[in-house]
């Protein structure tokens, strides 16, 4: 008897590729079989599959992908000072406002983005209700430009107008600096859209009795070592973007003395050090500018396949490549964030996925490190086995392992970095992003925190345009 034979007188294996309709029909029939959960390249798209082909093995894509996490991971972001965003901001002036995402026009925005505007418009004097602040955004006299161009970052809807306090990060390696407004806590605050009294004093305050006190601290201490912080909180238990318990502690523990050091009035030390010690989520506002500094060494680099940018606008998603243009991007209609609703809420509430905070996921923590921060699935969803998962998935969209940022529970292995535009559409693999979810209408804040995705489309739009723009004729 031929081995071919043989075949018919066992009992069938299969292993099934493909559609699963023929593993069904095999369980009908009690026949072991395995489902192999398949799928082509690019999702079998012809035209994504051959630009794929022109980008495989090119050795200056992948010497310049190297090049461009080297200067990422060598980044050292470091807090210097706090001062008004019209002072430091590159390009600011009386009557621009910064936002979260790729561009969109006032009559675009989401309901928490023109709420957080009407704040903004409000706390600067250039309006003096909503009606008449609506007017002004609508007139075409307000220049609306997104914070990522220029070298800044903003949480939820993510408005810096002129007046308000910026953190001033440098990194010390590459030179360049980035600026975050600062974390206002939770509740009615304007990064959700709100814009009533309480929200314009306490934005006041900060510009008026924060920013002076904690610029004479930071004078004092000769800088905070971000980079080193995020390095430290990672080991217990943050993943820097929805968790910051730990590096808040550990950026208060820095600072603290500084405050009572320096020539500041006893009332303000105890505002300002109760205004850090009661808002665990401070540090997320050093975070992202940390991430935007070190990512920002890392673009521009000819023939870089390497994401520098992830925002959204509450409309669009939008991702920047090292070897594109400085101010190109390529934007996909935002996702709904999955997740968990608080009390009251429904997902029909939310408003779709919104914020410059996945810049922590652009360099490898977030999202990317999940896995060293398993209570975060208590308020994102899901079970600790899933944000193992998330992390260990992400190591095959990216060119390297940052060594600075690692996961204990992965045996201090480093976080995946450099997320590669060929590798995304090859594996059909999309970063994973945790995030808080606004709700639609503005200034009735957070309504949940769970885990979404980027559009597919963000990452054909730009492995196409890199391959026309590099490899055209070729």
């Amino acid at each position: 008897m031929t081995d071919a034979t043989k075949l018919f007188t066992q009992p069938l294996k299969v292993v099934n590729i493909g559609t699963s309709k023929f593993k069904e029909d095999l369980d009908l029939q009690r026949v072991e079989s395995i489902q192999v959960d398949w799928q082509p390249p690019a999702g079998g798209k012809i035209e994504l599959v051959n630009a794929l082909d022109q980008l495989a093995n090119r050795e200056e894509i992948d010497a310049a992908n190297e090049e461009a996490v080297r200067r990422i991971k060598d980044a050292h972001p470091i807090l210097i000072d706090i001062d008004q965003a019209i002072n430091v901001i590159p390009g600011m002036h009386a009557r621009k406002i910064l936002h979260a995402g790729p561009p969109v026009k006032w009559e675009n925005m989401c309901g928490p983005m023109q709420g957080a505007v009407i704040g903004a418009l409000l706390y600067e004097g250039l309006a003096s209700d909503e009606e008449s602040a609506r007017n002004l955004a609508a007139s075409g006299e307000i220049d609306f430009s997104p914070c990522n161009e220029h070298s800044a970052v903003g949480p939820m809807a993510g408005i810096i107008s002129p007046s308000m306090p910026v953190h001033i990060i440098e990194n010390k390696v590459h030179g360049n600096k980035t600026y975050c407004t600062v974390n206002e806590g939770l509740g009615k605050v304007l990064r959700f859209g709100a814009f009533s009294a309480e929200v314009i004093d306490r934005l006041k305050w900060i510009e008026k009795i924060f920013m002076p006190a904690l610029k004479k601290a930071l004078l004092l201490s000769g800088g905070i070592d971000i980079k080193a912080i995020i390095a430290q909180a990672l080991h217990m238990g943050d993943e820097c973007h929805n968790r910051n318990k730990a590096a808040t502690s550990l950026f208060f523990k820095e600072i603290a003395h500084y405050f009572l050091e320096a020539d500041i009035e006893k009332q303000d030390i105890k505002e300002a050090t109760a205004f850090i010690k009661n808002n665990e989520h401070y540090f997320l506002n050093l975070s992202m500018p940390a991430c935007k500094a070190a990512l920002e060494a890392g673009h521009g680099i000819s023939n870089s396949t390497v994401v520098t940018t992830m925002a959204r606008n509450g409309v669009e998603f939008g991702i920047r490549v090292s070897g594109m243009g400085q101010n190109q991007w390529f934007t996909a209609p935002a996702n709904i964030v999955e997740g968990l609703m608080f009390p009251g809420f429904t997902k029909a509430d939310a408003a779709p996925d919104l914020g410059d905070s996945a810049i922590t996921e652009t360099i490898g923590i977030g999202g990317f490190a999940m896995g060293g921060a398993p209570a975060i699935v208590q308020f994102v969803g899901g079970v600790v086995e899933d944000a193992l998962d998330y992390s260990n998935q992400m190591y095959e969209i990216t060119v390297s392992e940052n060594t600075n940022y690692s996961i204990p529970n992965l045996d201090f292995r480093g976080t995946a970095l450099g997320i590669d535009i060929r590798k995304v559409i090859a594996t059909g693999i999309l970063p994973v992003i945790n995030t808080g979810m606004a709700h639609k209408v503005a200034g009735i804040g957070q309504v949940g925190a769970g885990i979404v995705n980027p559009p597919f489309a963000c990452f054909e739009k730009a492995l196409l345009s890199f391959e026309e723009n590099y490899y055209q004729g070729v």
